[in-house]
């Protein structure tokens, strides 16, 4: 394989796993917020900062996907 083609392979395999990186950045945020609520009887407030911070986290994602692109 030529080696522009390798590196086409590899930019793809790592951009589609973004969206899986996204997601389960969201979902693990609001899992933990959910359990937090539960124990602590605080609804829905640690639920929604739970949210809030995997969405926060699967933006940071993007932007590193973003910086390691331009790199190369």
């Amino acid at each position: 394989m030529k080696r522009e083609t390798r590196r086409y392979f590899r930019e793809l395999a790592y951009f589609s796993s973004l969206g899986i990186s996204v997601a389960l950045s969201i979902v693990i945020g609001l899992a933990i917020g959910v359990f937090l609520d539960r124990k602590y009887d605080t609804n829905p407030w640690l639920t929604l900062i739970g949210l809030g911070l995997g969405i926060a986290a699967g933006y940071r994602n993007i932007g590193l996907a973003i910086k390691k692109s331009r790199k190369l």
